[in-house]
């Protein structure tokens, strides 16, 4: 079983941020899973441009890191989503990916894989963050197990700790057992499939325009007959 870890606080895996994944890995660890932590922070991802080249060939026009990024997503049984609160948003590294990620949106791509986030903050509002990137999961496809986020009450010291860092444990031991059972949460089960209906729906709308995007579907759906 293979987690993928993507952080995209500037600071990489030496912020706050770090360290709360740090405790998810270990999570993940005493399950048994393999680990690999990217950090957007020693990568290139740069913003779309928005040049539809990726509707119609599946690979993005934009050379630097992006490609290996998504091969890794691809890859992966399942993969946790780290940011730092900025302004109540991911930070501009992690927007960044997402962007970038929209040809395996309309895919939805990563459908039948897992995901968990992390999350910290100078002063809360933790949880929507958090929602947010569920949400950004729950389009690729994969289905989010949820979340652990926390303000800090000091460089790399969080409020609570012990409480803190077990459910940080707990979140990782529940995104890899959530893979071995192939749980399902029937809420998100009715947004994919709203989701899927959507895309599909887009994708043969601009069919002319994102041959690669239909050609995907149609494959879908054909495996399905």
């Amino acid at each position: 079983m293979k987690i993928l870890a993507i952080i995209a606080s500037p600071r990489g895996m030496k912020g706050n941020t770090g360290r709360l994944l740090e405790e998810v890995l270990t999570g993940v660890r005493e399950y048994g899973a393999e680990e690999e932590i990217i950090s957007l922070s020693a990568m290139k991802v740069q913003p779309c441009v928005g040049c539809d080249v990726c509707h119609s060939t599946g690979i993005c026009s934009i050379k630097d890191d992006y490609e290996a990024i998504k091969e890794k997503l691809l890859a992966c049984d399942g993969f946790i989503l780290a940011s730092p609160n900025y302004i109540f948003s991911v930070t501009a590294q992690m927007k960044a990916l997402f962007d970038r990620c929209n040809g395996l949106i309309h895919c939805m791509a990563l459908e039948g894989k897992y995901a968990a986030m992390v999350e910290t903050s100078g002063g809360g509002e933790d949880e929507e963050v958090i929602s947010y990137m569920n949400r950004f999961a729950n389009t690729l496809g994969a289905t989010s197990v949820g979340g652990v986020g926390s303000p800090m009450i000091g460089v790399r010291l969080f409020p609570d700790e012990p409480v803190l860092f077990e459910k940080a444990h707990a979140l990782g031991r529940d995104l890899c057992q959530s893979i071995a059972d192939k749980r399902e949460f029937p809420d998100q089960k009715l947004f994919h499939d709203a989701f899927r209906e959507r895309m599909s729906g887009l994708v043969d709308f601009m069919q002319e325009y994102w041959v690669f995007e239909r050609g995907y579907w149609q494959k879908k759906r054909n495996q399905k007959v």
